[in-house]
């Protein structure tokens, strides 16, 4: 099957392209979301896609959306081609498994991300802080260390090709009000608490992810991606020992690759090789299967 860098459908206007996912204007209530194989790192776009991360990342999403439609409800109105409106069925090949057909929502001004280990950022913040996100945290972590309790740690949300801020609870609700506030961290917690139990059955620990909520007429819907590889840091629970970074079913593999040649993390990116590109589809591949029981469609 032929990777999907960027789409080119011309019977609806782009609404924007991302580092990912091509977005188009449906309706003045709905969107197109379509997720590529294009890959980024260090909030750089490579010039090489990984074939089959888009479906991967899409069918994930859709997966952990259905699982926990019970605590939230999301944006999602088709997801088979076959449901999608006229003109878009000659594109039904490229569309298939990779989209999805949106409510249309405001988002938040924020990324609500969850922290259950020490790792990335967050440890460096602790490094020189002893805090994340005005979270004062006991002395003597580890790199990798499991949290008592998980953090939630907002972000500020950048433009494409800038790098995202770490804020606190506080300045977030500041930003939101704080029922606001209250509702998407008590969400986002709630989710990541049953996702990461879930995960630990099969093998994966889900060390800390980011979610996307928006604002609707109806109240508030869970958007864009939920716990993928991209948006997750995935590590397997197979040889899991604190003290050092961890080894991962997500693109932390192509980071770790990137840092190992020296990458500046400014574009332009390098060329991926054909074995770092197919090891990281292999990671992302097998993320899937653990976490859905299934093979990819």
């Amino acid at each position: 099957m032929k990777p999907v860098i960027q789409t080119d459908i011309k019977e609806y206007p782009l609404a924007s392209r991302g580092k990912v996912r091509d977005i188009y204007e449906i309706s003045p209530d709905s969107l197109l979301i379509v997720t590529t194989d294009r890959i980024s790192a260090f909030d750089v776009i490579m010039p090489d896609p990984i074939p089959l991360k888009g479906r991967i990342l899409n069918q994930i999403t859709l997966f952990w959306m259905d699982k926990f439609k019970d605590l939230i409800p999301n944006h999602i109105l088709a997801s088979d081609v076959a449901d999608y409106p006229a003109p878009l069925q000659p594109y039904a090949a490229e569309l298939e498994g990779r989209s999805v057909l949106v409510r249309k929502a405001k988002p938040l001004p924020i990324e609500c991300i969850v922290r259950g280990f020490i790792t990335g950022s967050g440890w460096k913040d602790y490094l020189a802080t002893g805090k994340v996100s005005g979270h004062t945290l006991p002395a003597g972590l580890k790199e990798s260390d499991m949290l008592a309790e998980p953090l939630f740690t907002p972000s500020t949300k950048a433009e494409l090709g800038e790098h995202d801020e770490n804020i606190t609870v506080d300045k977030a609700k500041d930003m939101l009000g704080s029922e606001l506030m209250a509702k998407v961290q008590s969400v986002s917690l709630e989710i990541y608490s049953r996702a990461r139990d879930y995960a630990r059955e099969r093998g994966i620990i889900i060390a800390d992810t980011k979610f996307e909520f928006g604002l609707t007429d109806s109240g508030l819907l869970l958007i864009d991606e939920v716990l993928t590889p991209d948006s997750s840091r995935f590590w397997p629970m197979d040889g899991y020992e604190p003290g050092h970074g961890q080894p991962s079913f997500d693109k932390q593999f192509l980071r770790d690759w990137l840092t190992e040649i020296g990458f500046n993390k400014q574009p332009p990116a390098p060329r991926i090789p054909e074995d770092i590109a197919s090891r990281t589809q292999e990671k992302y591949l097998e993320a899937f299967e653990r976490l859905t029981g299934s093979k990819l469609g």
